[in-house]
């Protein structure tokens, strides 16, 4: 017996979102385009795109402080920190790798989490803001090099 899939609805997204994806594969494999729900179909694939920036954004971030502390503490280095600049630039990678034109995006907003990541460093390390420089001491291929730690 097959199991008759529900015609999508505004109900069923809101209701079984597992089931309302379910329902849209099936649809869209049978080509029965008059039977979507599109605005939350576009809802979703817009969404999809701003989480793999929402990764990025965040990972530089993180990345970026973790430089900067590395750079600034040598003092206070740890395999945690190491540990913790390995896998963001892994994540990023994988973003790439996935999805090419992130590095794009990664590109364009460089600089913007650099001053976010100068920011965060200060309020974790307890060090004035001014330590750490108004402009990015790495380059946007250096920062990703697996091989790299500042000095």
């Amino acid at each position: 017996m097959k199991t008759k899939l529900p015609t999508l609805s505004e109900s069923l997204y809101n209701q079984d979102f597992h089931l309302w994806v379910e329902s849209t594969i099936k649809i869209l494999e049978q080509k029965r385009f008059d039977q979507l729900d599109i605005e939350n179909l576009i809802s979703e694939i817009e969404s999809m795109g701003n989480n793999d920036k929402k990764s990025v954004k965040s990972n530089l971030r993180i990345l970026l402080m973790h430089l900067l502390k590395w750079q600034y503490q040598p003092e206070k280095r740890t395999n945690s920190w190491r540990t913790t600049i390995k896998e963001h630039r892994n994540r990023l990678e994988d973003d790439f790798a996935d999805s090419p034109s992130l590095k794009n995006y990664y590109l364009e907003i460089f600089n913007e989490c650099y001053q976010k990541a100068r920011d965060l460093a200060s309020s974790e390390t307890g060090l004035s803001i001014s330590v750490f420089p108004v402009e990015c001491p790495f380059n946007t291929d250096l920062v990703l090099k697996s091989d790299f730690f500042p000095e």
